[in-house]
């Protein structure tokens, strides 16, 4: 397959998986996999284009995340100013962990069997935290207490394995800790910004290397398809959990792992990269 497709249809993949809780990197291993797309430019390739779907969520909420509009009252930049704090607070776990295991996790872990088992049991906890009879005692980001943001990027962690989705376990962290389900969502993106720029900067510097014209070309391309696609995905996502509830996105998980499961079970998809 041209190099050039296949740029497309992994920017779509990450455009469209990054922020819902189904696993980018899951489906960019699963898609991966069929498309024959490995090696290291595969590598630096699928964090180009995440940096793509970062910068759809700068754009996308550019209001709630930029302190310094003249038009802004000094209450609304402390909020701004709060937001970014707990982002970063509750990036420091993912950082200290992803630091001591992150090399192995990748070694031992990155394969279609490990995303397999992971997207069911994701899908199973998305059940039950939305099953759990509760009322949301937090209704807003900052709202959000300095130990339950630390407590959700412990959460995150669980997204170094493959196939878990960081949105998943942010989501579930956050409203097993009492946030509303549209608090959980709008945490979980801003706690994107400073953690995938955080693994993209590691993975950038572990697996950088010179590009042929022809990957330049794919990445730029990859990118700004990561960013349109992400971008339209932001906006749906957040429209839909005011109406609706994660069992469409649980139901998927379930349904992809057992479908990869049998392809495995039947020798006609791999069950390591």
């Amino acid at each position: 397959m041209d190099l050039l497709l296949k740029a497309i249809i992994l920017g779509v993949v990450e455009g469209v998986t990054e922020f819902l809780p189904i696993s980018s990197t899951g489906h960019l291993i699963i898609v991966g996999q069929v498309v024959r797309f490995s090696g290291t430019f595969a590598k630096m390739f699928d964090i180009v284009i995440q940096l793509g779907a970062i910068l759809s969520v700068i754009v996308y909420f550019w209001k709630r995340l930029y302190p310094f509009s003249p038009k802004q009252s000094a209450e609304e930049k402390r909020a701004i100013f709060g937001t970014w704090k707990k982002a970063i607070l509750g990036v420091l776990p993912a950082i200290v962990i992803g630091g001591l295991l992150g090399h192995r996790i990748e070694e031992w872990l990155f394969n279609p069997l490990t995303v397999t088992l992971a997207l069911f049991i994701g899908g199973i906890l998305l059940l039950v935290a939305e099953r759990r009879t509760r009322t949301a005692r937090i209704t807003a980001v900052n709202d959000l207490s300095n130990a339950t943001v630390l407590w959700i990027g412990l959460f995150q962690c669980l997204a170094m394995i493959p196939g878990t989705s960081r949105a998943a376990a942010t989501i579930i962290g956050a409203m097993l800790l009492g946030a509303s389900r549209s608090v959980a969502a709008e945490y979980s993106f801003f706690l994107a910004i400073p953690t995938m720029t955080a693994a993209s900067a590691y993975s950038l510097l572990k697996h950088g290397a010179s590009c042929s014209p022809a990957e330049w070309t794919a990445l730029g391309v990859g990118f700004l398809v990561s960013f349109l696609v992400a971008w339209g995905v932001i906006a749906f996502f957040m429209n839909y959990i005011r109406k609706h509830t994660f069992d469409l996105f649980a139901y998927y998980r379930i349904v992809l792992a057992i479908v990869v499961g049998a392809l495995m079970m039947t020798g006609m998809f791999p069950s390591v990269g």
